[in-house]
């Protein structure tokens, strides 16, 4: 067995805790994302805590966006408005920055990449 494998459970379960996290502050806050997060931290639990992952799929708040991305790939209209909304607002804000262009490429071109996934998802 590698070292790697030794340590990969408990990674992946710390990593679906700092996720989780990340993700009820992104469920509070209004510019950040939340469900990504939260879709992350259950593919974590998923490899390393059977128990973490149903309680995250089970929580009346945290779990309803998880289990419709896993059972049906969809996004609520309202969520691709606002994903797409905090996207364009992000990119506006690093703009009046003094970013580098090397960065504001980088950056539009990766958040023009990722709203046009979210767009291109069905709706719920």
């Amino acid at each position: 067995m590698t070292r790697f494998h030794r340590y990969r459970r408990p990674f992946l379960f710390a990593a679906g805790w700092v996720l989780t996290a990340i993700g009820v502050v992104g469920m509070i806050l209004p510019l950040m994302p939340g469900t990504v997060f939260l879709i992350m931290a259950a593919w974590c639990f998923s490899r390393s805590s059977p128990r973490f992952e149903a309680w995250l799929l089970g929580h009346p708040r945290l779990g309803p966006q998880v289990r419709r991305w896993r059972e049906s790939g969809t996004i609520a209209r309202p969520v691709k408005l606002v994903a797409c909304a905090s996207m364009v607002l992000s990119f506006g804000i690093l703009t009046r920055t003094s970013a580098p262009p090397i960065a504001l490429w980088t950056t539009g071109a990766c958040l023009l990449a990722a709203g046009l996934y979210v767009a291109s998802r069905p709706e719920a």
